[in-house]
């Protein structure tokens, strides 16, 4: 398996164990989305305003601090981090795995125990991506942040399914115990990492000033910049497709948590495919981004408007596989383009964008499914990416003079012969940049992301330039 390249990454050690690590803790992750999604459904009778509320509060930490979780985890050795972080997520979740099983669970425990959840996140978050590029070398980067995104998406496909079964037999209760022990696996995995394997940058000291310069080397990369806008209109309706999923499931179709749990598996499905198919690349493009998104809101217009459930399941996958195209493009851009030691600062602030909108998307999603119905926040929020998307690519070529063609392939274009991979080349062979006129300005802006080999044996003083983002 080391030696297919979908699976190169897996052949360093360390990412071995860490990969192994979130494959066995994944589906309990996904269990308790589902358990919590339930438990407010049911508590709250069915109120999309409720269950809108318990995701902005579980993401409101992200917005609120989530500049200072960055700026926090390029002080701290990530591994320990993560360790503290993981640990104390399993405690949230035997604790409210507690309470629902002796029925003694309301509402506002679920809102408590969601923003306390969203308060670890805000160090978990920025830290587990930070640290991937510590174990393994740039050439694998790419392949490794798409297995991530496989193995979270593989733990989407079996852990709903297997949650509507765990709650319509024994309720939602043992399923956050469940999920609270399975981050034992990944504590197991972070303590047999080799640290003298680790590529661990020199640790910023701490210091005045250090989110403000983080927003400084962001704001001087226009090709950044764009980016974040595109995830920050995306995902202000599509980080709440899960609520969507479970508002047209229980309101509209009138399926119990089983159907429910088909159907968040029928999105992972296709988003396990489409980060499997992330994972063949060895980089991203921003076309692929555009791509994915604009075919993403028009799956969520899709799903709006089918008749009936069996309909609406089979749109979920293509769908999921859009959607993974654009999430693992856009987050390989960001840890490939940026300086190392600003590394933990950028991802908060692409995670305070690509997350952080949540808290604001949330009570919209739910205000217009008790108002229009769900149907209509699936098909709003797909206009509004197929819009966003539109406009932002039209900016994307007035500014490069880049032409409609060049957003695609080269051998779709015909600039490859047949059976010739696209990326030796045609136009593809040239990293025309977006942004590459100011990827030189800000603070450590420059035109080459690499890492000193000396950093893999524990060399601490690795060091990574932000480059431009090849189109």
């Amino acid at each position: 398996m080391m030696r297919v390249p979908m699976f190169r990454s897996l052949a360093v050690r360390n990412y071995r164990l860490y990969a192994l690590g979130q494959l066995l803790s994944n589906p309990g992750t996904w269990m308790q989305r589902i358990a919590q999604d339930w438990l407010v459904l049911q508590l709250s009778h069915g109120s999309g305003i409720a269950l809108g509320m318990t995701t902005a509060l579980q993401f409101l930490p992200l917005l609120l601090f989530g500049l200072w979780g960055g700026a926090l985890v390029d002080r701290l050795d990530k591994r320990r981090l993560l360790i503290f972080t993981q640990g104390a997520m399993g405690v949230l979740a035997v604790g409210l795995g507690v309470l629902a099983t002796a029925g003694a669970a309301q509402v506002w425990h679920v809102y408590v125990f969601a923003f306390a959840l969203g308060m670890i996140t805000v160090m978990d978050n920025p830290g587990r991506q930070a640290f991937v590029p510590e174990m393994v070398e740039r050439e694998h980067l790419s392949n490794a942040i798409a297995l991530n995104s496989a193995s979270f998406q593989l733990g989407r496909v079996t852990g709903p399914a297997i949650a509507g079964l765990l709650i319509a037999w024994i309720g939602s209760g043992p399923v956050f115990v469940i999920n609270g022990f399975s981050f034992a696996f990944t504590i197991v995995a972070l303590l047999m990492i080799r640290t003298a394997d680790l590529r661990t940058p020199e640790p910023v000291p701490k210091g005045r000033g250090q989110i403000r310069e983080g927003l400084r080397y962001v704001a001087g990369r226009r090709d950044l910049v764009l980016l974040l806008v595109l995830a920050a209109s995306v995902q202000f309706f599509g980080a709440n497709g899960q609520n969507q999923i479970a508002l047209m499931v229980n309101n509209v179709f009138e399926s119990g948590a089983a159907a429910f749990g088909t159907a968040a598996a029928a999105l992972a499905v296709g988003a396990l495919v489409g980060a499997l198919l992330a994972a063949r690349r060895d980089r991203p493009r921003v076309r692929l981004v555009l791509i994915g998104a604009m075919g993403f809101g028009a799956a969520q217009i899709a799903a709006g408007l089918m008749p009936g459930y069996l309909a609406f399941v089979l749109v979920l996958v293509p769908m999921g596989v859009l959607f993974m195209t654009y999430v693992t493009t856009l987050n390989a851009t960001f840890q490939l383009t940026v300086d190392s030691r600003m590394r933990g600062r950028v991802m908060s602030i692409f995670l305070l964008v690509f997350m952080g909108v949540a808290p604001i998307g949330a009570p919209v999603v739910g205000l217009l499914a008790d108002a229009f119905g769900p149907r209509a926040s699936l098909v709003v929020g797909g206009v509004v990416t197929v819009v966003v998307v539109t406009a932002l690519s039209a900016l994307l070529m007035r500014a490069k003079d880049v032409r409609w063609p060049a957003l695609l392939p080269a051998r779709w274009r015909g600039d490859a012969p047949p059976g010739e991979d696209a990326r030796e080349t045609g136009a593809d062979a040239e990293p025309d940049a977006v942004g590459a006129d100011d990827a030189g300005e800000g603070d450590g802006a420059g035109t080459g992301d690499t890492v000193a080999d000396g950093g893999r044996h524990g060399t601490r003083g690795a060091s990574s330039q932000g480059a431009a983002t090849p189109v």
